[in-house]
């Protein structure tokens, strides 16, 4: 397979799809079992193990979690199919969404789900401007969700959303100043690349190439101008669209994000005796949205291992028992982060030998028509 592959792939195109071959699965996966396993050995408590009542309410609950994972992954495909106008299927949406979020969840932060994602695009004889807009447009349109909702949550629960028992800025920990530093990178991320695609690309691109004069950076400079060049082609591409490809764009990105979240609600309403009115999930909802901006910047790939240590700590104040948060964090991980693991090992390979397929046709007509 590999030789198949590098015959096919060009020199960058195989250097980035090596960053998400199925075997890298391995190092993540055991990171987040020795996680589990070493926060068992200190957590696990076998009476609190046994007061866990599996019955109707506990199971309905985690299929309503399921669900919503369903619908996350339908909300991006329904992302993918507006952003690239219908020129993909929804079966092939939903399959590069699955693509996509595992990528995500192996790649190096140098390398990022964005550049598998360009690769990915291109072999499906997307247009190059399409494939441009809908990566980079993509990025924004999250960055937009999470830094225009998270103030106005921030209004309404206060500091009590960043941390348990945290009511004033005089209680704010190591924690909540991480999250703060995440929140105004990922602002000033968000406008470079608004600023970029709707108002001056040109501009932009000058700024991130000068960028690159510094010492540090300057191995980067390639990269800056392909950068700025995409921005450029994205930004003509952007300033054609109606009204309805971006309210489309964003409330399907929306509905994505929300079910991320909702669906971890919904587990810990399984598991714990929690009201369910709409301030108290209101209020966990936002303490989750927290905890995942600090989780985009794991050291890890896919947060593996992080996000289990951060689920006990964050909501402690509504999961109170060590044993409970991690069975809780277990499903939810399960559910989120190793299913598209295990997923990916089927589809990827698929994918890849279906290219590989389709340009040895191709060359065999080529051959054909040639002679």
């Amino acid at each position: 397979m590999k030789e198949k592959k590098l015959e096919t792939f060009n020199e960058d195109e195989q250097d980035v799809l090596n960053s998400v071959r199925t075997s890298r699965i391995i190092f993540p996966i055991l990171i987040g079992l020795g996680v589990v396993f070493y926060l068992l050995s200190q957590q696990f408590d076998p009476d609190e193990f046994a007061k866990i009542e599996w019955k109707q309410h506990t199971q309905f609950w985690v299929l309503m979690s399921f669900f919503l994972l369903v619908i996350r992954h339908i909300a991006y495909a329904i992302r993918l199919r507006i952003l690239t106008e219908g020129e993909f299927t929804w079966k092939k949406c939903i399959e590069l969404i699955f693509i996509w979020e595992f990528s995500s969840a192996v790649s190096p932060t140098s390398v990022g789900g964005s550049a598998v994602a360009m690769v990915v695009l291109a072999q499906e004889k997307l247009p190059t401007a399409k494939t441009t807009t809908l990566v980079l447009y993509s990025a924004v349109l999250d960055t937009i969700f999470f830094v225009g909702i998270l103030p106005i949550l921030f209004l309404i629960f206060g500091t009590n959303m960043i941390r348990p028992n945290m009511y004033s800025f005089a209680d704010l920990d190591g924690w909540a100043y991480t999250f703060f530093g995440a929140y105004i990178f990922m602002a000033i991320y968000g406008a470079i690349f608004f600023y970029g695609l709707f108002i001056s690309p040109q501009g932009i691109k000058r700024i991130i190439v000068g960028a690159t004069r510094i010492s540090f950076l300057k191995k980067r400079r390639e990269m800056a101008i392909q950068l700025g060049d995409d921005m450029i082609l994205a930004s003509k591409e952007l300033l054609t669209k109606k009204w309805a490809f971006h309210l489309g764009g964003f409330l399907s990105t929306a509905t994505a994000w929300s079910c991320r979240f909702f669906l971890l609600n919904c587990l810990i309403i399984a598991f714990v005796n929690i009201s369910t009115d709409f301030d108290t999930q209101s209020n966990l909802y936002a303490r989750l949205q927290t905890m995942y901006v600090i989780m985009a910047f794991s050291p890890t790939p896919g947060g593996a291992g992080f996000a289990e240590v951060l689920f006990g700590g964050f909501l402690s104040d509504y999961v109170n028992s060590g044993t409970l948060a991690l069975i809780i964090a277990f499903i939810w991980r399960l559910f989120t982060y190793y299913l598209y693991l295990l997923v990916g090992v089927v589809v990827i390979p698929n994918w890849i030998k279906n290219v590989i397929n389709d340009r040895k046709l191709k060359r065999i007509k080529r051959d054909e028509l040639s002679s």
